[in-house]
Formats: structure tokens, C-alpha cells, sequence
């Protein structure tokens, strides 16, 4: 459970950062309600997973799952434009995220 917990929190990150940029600058009030409940899920399943998870772990995966999410979200939702180098970056973290989890 403790590893669907964080997986749970960096979806959750990926929500508040996503209607946080909706909000434009909290001037909406539907998103950024919105943004401080993902916020809240994120963080409260954050800490819930670091019952079980060291520190050292959680926090790095919980925010590469956010980093992820986010561009994935930026470049479908946003029409984002990144480079080829950027996507090969964006590659390695995602089997950095994934070798913490297989070493740990």
C-alpha cells in the first residue's frame, strides 16, 4: 500500500500544478479550490506513505512523478514545445523514478 499511497500523491501533484496554471494566478476560483484540495490529497498521501518510506526514497519519486506528470499535461493539455534533448532527460528521470523503486 505504501508505494500506491505515493504513486496516489504525485498523481495528486500533477492535478494541483495543472489547476494551479488554470487558475491563472488564483483569479479563478473553481481551480484554485481545486488546487488547494489536490494540494491537501498530495501532501496527506505524501505522508502517508512516508509512515513506511524513508524520507530519502519518497520525496524523490513523489517528485518525479509530479515532473513527469506535469509535462506530459504541459505538452498535451498546453501544447508545450520541448526539444529532442529535453525528451531524452525527461527519459532518464523516468528510469531514475523507476530504479529507486526496483533498489529500494
Amino acid at each position: 500500500m505504501t508505494w500506491f499511497y505515493l504513486v496516489i500523491a504525485g498523481i495528486f501533484e500533477v492535478v494541483w500544478a495543472t489547476t494551479m496554471k488554470l487558475s491563472h494566478g488564483f483569479s479563478q476560483l473553481g481551480y484554485s479550490l481545486a488546487t488547494l484540495i489536490g494540494m491537501s490529497l498530495s501532501f496527506g498521501f505524501l505522508a502517508l506513505a512516508t509512515k513506511h518510506l524513508p524520507l530519502s526514497i519518497a520525496y524523490p519519486v513523489w517528485t518525479g512523478i509530479g515532473a513527469v506528470g506535469s509535462i506530459i499535461i504541459g505538452v498535451t493539455l498546453f501544447h508545450d514545445q520541448l526539444s529532442p534533448a529535453t525528451w531524452i532527460f525527461v527519459g532518464l528521470l523516468v528510469i531514475s523514478i523507476l530504479g529507486i523503486k526496483l533498489t529500494s
